[in-house]
């Protein structure tokens, strides 16, 4: 029997138009990227946090509103674990005369003592301080993090299969996270720590699905001599869509209970993961089969042919 002849999906008969979908997408996260760059948070650029407690709880929009017109911009205020405190976010602060960053203690006592006009029972319970330049080195580490990633699963794939896996594997890696991050910008969600560990957690999970494909493409290429690249991917693909559709769903479940249940200090970690995986499933079905299929992979190049006569080369 050909195990070609129950082909449900033309995949690669869709792949032009998956790739002008994939190169609008780039296309809009670099431009955002490079008009309206990250928001980056604490961890990168340096600043303040402050939790506040009250007594009675506190309506977030009315502190931050209430900052704001004392004159501290671009804070982020939100819950910390309850109602009654408040997790407050203040980017580096300067003196309108000097010019000289204020004075991390002078800068939150002054805030409570702003807060207090509002609520008098409100108490400082910890104040947190990142330099600048800890935000810098986070920055270069977290580049050089997923770079070397990179590099691995480049090397991994090449020894594991062959070149132009590999380079189809890291053609829909590079793809997943300047997508994830481009979304990231659009919206101007806070990128922090956490979601540069979601950005590795999403390489993860995009190679992982990527991987079984092109297991599948090489056992293929073994059962069906005749078929060509074309029909060989189209069926291994189909052969793993249920699993890649459960997989992704189910992931799916937790990742939007985290999101919507997990509390804001968790969510731009669920939300990295959530773009990611709708990208990173995408990805692996189009971009980085489609990608091994225009280097022009081939049977051969998986499965040498034997010279006729190979096996009585050792006779005199």
């Amino acid at each position: 029997m050909n195990i070609l002849q129950n082909i449900k999906y033309d995949f690669m008969g869709k792949r032009r138009m998956a790739l002008v979908v994939s190169m609008i997408l780039i296309l809009v996260s670099f431009g955002s990227l490079f008009t309206r760059g990250l928001n980056f948070g604490l961890d990168f650029t340096g600043g303040t946090v402050l939790v506040v407690n009250f007594e009675q709880g506190a309506v977030v929009n009315e502190v931050r509103d209430t900052l704001i017109e004392s004159g501290y911009d671009k804070i982020v205020v939100k819950n910390f674990g309850n109602s009654q405190d408040v997790e407050i976010t203040v980017p580096p602060q300067f003196d309108t005369e000097t010019g000289q960053p204020l004075d991390n203690a002078k800068l939150s006592n002054d805030m409570l003592e702003v807060l207090q006009q509002l609520d008098g029972s409100a108490n400082l319970i910890k104040v947190d301080f990142v330099g600048s330049q800890v935000g810098d080195e986070l920055v270069e580490q977290g580049s050089l993090a997923l770079l070397y990633a990179i590099i691995g699963i480049l090397i991994y794939v090449t020894i594991r299969f062959e070149w132009r896996f590999s380079l189809g594997a890291i053609a829909a890696l590079v793809h997943d996270v300047i997508i994830t991050a481009g979304v990231f910008s659009i919206w101007q969600v806070e990128f922090d720590l956490t979601v540069l560990a979601a950005l590795l957690a999403v390489i993860g999970y995009s190679l992982n699905d990527t991987i079984v494909v092109f297991d599948r493409i090489r056992e293929n290429f073994r059962k069906g001599r005749k078929a060509t690249t074309e029909e060989v991917i189209n069926r291994s693909i189909s052969q793993t869509l249920s699993r890649t559709v459960i997989t992704s769903f189910t992931t799916m479940l937790v990742l939007l209970a985290l999101y919507f249940f997990g509390g804001e200090l968790i969510n731009g970690f669920a939300f990295a993961l959530i773009v990611g995986v709708v990208i990173g499933t995408y990805s692996s079905i189009f971009v980085a089969s489609t990608t091994t299929l225009a280097l022009g992979i081939s049977r051969e190049d998986l499965i040498p042919v034997e010279k006729e006569g190979a096996n009585l080369d050792h006779i005199p």
